[in-house]
């Protein structure tokens, strides 16, 4: 037998609302704040990923499903705000009054160990807000993300924030950070060796707990905690945590957040729930003003975030089974179709046993799936009534064919 791949999943009928209730409040609390929704395609240039993410991220080197197509490199995208920001410039974006609000939701691909809310399909929802480098733009986006994890039920949340400072203030940090962990190279792990000379920065995100003890000892502990951002990023970045406050969100600075791609710089910052386990990140984002220039366009100040709806759907309250509006009950073919018929372009949803079985057997397929049972067998038809049954409490009333949908109170 052919089964799904593994690190996908199929989302069954009886799953599928929950996902659509996801959708529906991101959309909902997203264009209270202006955002658009945008869809791009799932696959794109490999050439996208490899100049927007970084050539030295684990996604790029180890994670990305690439094809050749008629001699192009093509790849399943492994997250969605490069295919975004690709859309932005194409389609003339910048001329548009800013900021550039938008959003998604959809299919990302990455080649990595399956585990608890975690596969090799997964879906994303995110925003990303174009064309301000205002501090008011991060805490925006933060507290866009914050409404809209409140409005899936989560509140026990923990939210971690730091700045990683300009490109001149990355330089100076990422030189200290390789000064220090020089003597301890042969003891990092040999993704961290890669990093030192890629992006030493990278390092800080390592989960290797032999990795975490040399970050513990006191002199890495001295750079790590060091104060390396110039004065115009310390400004900016003490203006996102006075928004914060002012919006009365608690948060906490994590000078060992840098997110694992490399096109952030100044805030970063992560969302995490304490209802999960050692995974506990339920949405990360921060600045990446360099990347639209990266990618061919002007340059242009930009602030995001993404979140993984399987964690979010493991997370979130689950909905009782949607009960169809009506079922009808009948031994004739030809009158079920006219009424099921009526009753949908009435604007309800309908059903009918299509074997036409015995009475019983219809009747108690009803109970375990619809709100109303619409009777129509043969002493119904001779007098051009209907019995109108409410599931729920077990009532029923006989009336005319002309007047039964005022029975139906959905």
């Amino acid at each position: 037998m052919i089964q799904a791949q593994k690190g996908t999943k199929d989302i069954l009928p009886e799953e599928i609302q929950d996902w659509q209730k996801m959708e529906q409040i991101a959309k909902e609390v997203f264009s209270k704040a202006a955002f658009k929704e945008i869809r791009t395609p799932v696959f794109e240039a490999t050439e996208l990923f490899a100049r927007g993410v970084g050539d030295s991220t684990d996604i790029v080197n180890k994670e990305m499903y690439t094809f050749e197509k008629s001699e192009r490199s093509l790849t399943l995208r492994p997250e969605n705000t490069a295919g975004v920001v690709r859309a932005y410039i194409e389609h003339g974006f910048s001329r548009q009054p800013q900021p550039v609000k938008l959003w998604y939701k959809g299919p990302m691909f990455r080649y990595e160990r399956p585990q608890a809310g975690r596969q090799r399909q997964f879906h994303q929802v995110g925003v990303e807000m174009f064309g301000t480098a205002d501090a008011s733009a991060d805490a925006e986006v933060i507290n866009l993300a914050v409404k809209y994890l409140n409005a899936l039920g989560l509140n026990n949340l923990d939210i971690e924030i730091n700045s990683l400072g300009c490109p001149e203030c990355r330089k100076n940090y990422r030189n200290a950070i390789k000064e220090v962990l020089k003597p301890y190279l042969s003891e990092l792990c040999e993704d961290c060796n890669f990093r030192y000379e890629k992006n030493p920065l990278r390092i800080l995100d390592c989960k290797v707990d032999s990795c975490k003890k040399i970050f513990e000892k006191d002199e890495v502990q001295k750079v790590i905690l060091g104060d390396f951002i110039c004065p115009d990023c310390k400004e900016h970045f003490e203006q996102v945590k006075e928004y914060l406050t002012a919006l009365n969100i608690p948060f906490n600075v994590n000078k060992l957040l840098v997110r694992g791609l490399d096109y952030y710089n100044r805030t970063v910052f992560e969302i995490k729930s304490n209802n999960l386990g050692s995974q506990n990140a339920v949405c990360g984002g921060g600045r990446y003003d360099s990347l639209v220039e990266t990618l061919g366009g002007a340059p242009t100040p930009a602030v995001g975030w993404a979140m993984g709806m399987e964690r979010l759907n493991s997370l979130t309250q689950k909905n009782e089974p949607v009960k169809t509006d009506v079922f009808v009950i009948s031994e004739n073919k030809a009158e079920t179709f006219k009424i099921v018929d009526e009753i949908r372009s009435a604007g309800f949803s309908a059903e009918f046993d299509y074997s036409f079985r015995k009475f019983k057997k219809q009747i108690d397929k009803a109970s375990k799936s619809a709100k109303y049972a619409i009777i129509l067998m043969e002493d119904e038809i001779k007098s051009n009534t209907v019995t109108v049954k409410n599931l729920d409490t077990s009532e029923q009333v006989n009336v005319s064919r002309q007047e039964y949908l005022k029975s139906i109170k959905i």
